[in-house]
């Protein structure tokens, strides 16, 4: 028996050799006014999330507005992402946060994300180098931890964690925490080392759409160590239960 050998053909790794001239998106496979598809990897998306946007009461009337936002923009592997979050009182910004990151997917579930946050409100603005994570953890918790490196060798790290139950197909429960730890005291921005702040609340929405749900809930909240000692100064109490309302929006 002769074995089969010899050299390949010359076109053998030509990807149109053999489809008889056929092209994709033109020919006999156009189809007219439809421009040529793609993998969805390929596609450039935008999208805009609010997470919280809601009013928070207290029992001494510190009421406050605070705002949670997030946008990116570009593929599945790499994209922009914008992150707001803030909070209003008495007519007057507290206190802000917004990063700008370059977010690049190393797993199926995972951000890496890296770039600049600049805070704004009571105090001087500061600056900071980001690097974080951010994605699905096990059992379907949402998690995001980012380490923030400033000038004067100030240092910080912020995770957030949430996870929501469906009672139903459209009320939701999502319990939701938050810590906030700092490397050194700051004291023109009333912020002291080591945990410095810290909330847990439960928010309970309807989801009218997945795109538009209003909710309601309660939060605990606290302010630790030489923050707190900030907040106590300026009268203020360094642990509070406040009630919420809001509503949490994307598109």
């Amino acid at each position: 028996m002769q074995m089969q050998g010899g050299s390949a053909p010359p076109d053998s790794r030509d990807p149109h050799a053999y489809s008889d001239g056929l092209q994709l998106g033109s020919g006999d496979y156009a189809v007219p006014g439809v421009p040529r598809l793609v993998l969805a990897d390929e596609h450039t998306f935008a999208s805009l999330r609010g997470e919280t946007l809601e009013r928070r009461f207290s029992r001494k009337g510190e009421d406050s507005t605070t705002y949670d936002l997030q946008a990116w923009f570009g593929t599945s592997f790499n994209k922009a992402v914008i992150k707001a979050e803030g909070d209003i009182a008495k007519g007057k910004l507290e206190e802000a946060r917004t990063e700008l990151l370059w977010g690049r997917a190393f797993t199926s579930y995972w951000d890496t994300q890296l770039g600049l946050r600049l805070d704004n409100g009571t105090g001087p603005s500061r600056q900071w180098l980001a690097f974080g994570v951010q994605g699905l953890a096990p059992y379907w918790f949402e998690l995001e931890t980012t380490a923030y490196v400033g000038n004067g060798g100030r240092t910080a790290l912020r995770i957030n964690a949430s996870y929501e139950l469906l009672l139903t197909q459209r009320l939701i429960l999502e319990p939701r925490a938050e810590l906030q730890f700092y490397g050194k005291d700051d004291p023109e921005r009333r912020i002291g080392r080591g945990l410095s702040e810290a909330s847990a609340g439960l928010r309970l929405r309807y989801e009218f759409s997945r795109q538009f749900a209003p909710y309601i809930g309660v939060e605990r909240s606290g302010s630790f160590g030489r923050t707190a000692d900030y907040v106590r100064a300026e009268g203020s109490r360094s642990q509070q239960t406040r009630w919420v309302a809001g509503v949490r929006f994307w598109f």
